[in-house]
């Protein structure tokens, strides 16, 4: 796989928002692997005091769950898009949840993308890689949530 490094500093900017540390953990080491720069918050409300408190900051991609503490995901993405500042953002949603409905509810708020825990680090990564290496697609078309012949399942 590309690293996204340039001159040694990262490129581009992820968040992940998620309850479990150990997911959390997880995403983190697999993007910093690839350089690419990772902050996690365990819940929606310290993300968005976060933002509020950077306003020149602005991550490329976040991985959303949707069973967060004191603001789901859903409301937290419906939030978020209400903002200027996250125009140009991708959410791709990350949850246990693997039903048509949660799909579907994930997508009416405006996430581009969905990845059911467990998932495998090379689904995550390609994900990952894709968004950051063509953001100008990533309002034009979801992202890629299946990936074969990878069996590093995690999460």
């Amino acid at each position: 796989m590309q690293n996204l490094r340039e001159g040694g500093r990262d490129m581009s900017n992820v968040v992940v928002i998620d309850d479990s540390v150990v997911v959390r953990k997880i995403v983190e080491i697999i993007l910093h692997r690839y350089g690419i720069a990772c902050i996690s918050y365990e819940d929606g409300y310290e993300a968005l005091r976060a933002f509020k408190t950077g306003e020149d900051y602005v991550p490329d991609l976040i991985f959303l769950d949707i069973g967060l503490p004191r603001i789901d995901g859903y409301d937290l993405l419906r939030l978020m898009k209400t903002s200027p500042q996250f125009d140009h953002t991708t959410v791709v949603m990350l949850s246990a949840r693997d039903g048509v409905l949660d799909r579907l509810k994930s997508r009416l708020a405006g996430a581009k993308g969905y990845i059911t825990k467990p998932f495998k680090t090379q689904e995550l990564l390609s994900i990952a890689l894709s968004c950051l290496e063509h953001p100008s697609n990533n309002n034009a078309r979801p992202a890629r949530t299946e990936v074969e012949g990878h069996n590093h399942a995690i999460g």
